[in-house]
């Protein structure tokens, strides 16, 4: 076999694996980015909660967050946890990302 041969074999099926590689990758990193998002908006609450626990309700407009309905997810925070909107407003921003 010819040493170009050769070559342009191992140059094929390195190209072809790290092509796959990167398709592959995306999709094992996407998962965790949305489950982050919601943890980053909880944290903003909680943080002005000064450590407390976020209840039922902020977990869940934290979520509404994900969709990209920024008033509700600020009404739900500012209304039903009783968060002040400048938080509310920068939590939803970070689970909107």
């Amino acid at each position: 076999m010819r040493t170009s041969t050769r070559i342009a074999g191992v140059l094929a099926g390195l190209s072809l694996a790290l092509g796959g590689a990167s398709l592959a990758a995306p999709a094992v990193h996407a998962a965790p980015a949305v489950h982050a998002d919601v943890s980053a908006c909880i944290n903003q609450v909680e943080r002005e909660l000064h450590g407390g626990e976020a209840p039922a309700s902020v977990r869940a407009s934290c979520s509404i967050a994900l969709s990209g309905d920024q008033d509700a997810c600020v009404s739900g925070l500012t209304g039903g946890a009783g968060v002040t909107k400048g938080t509310a407003e920068t939590a939803c921003k970070l689970g909107a990302e």
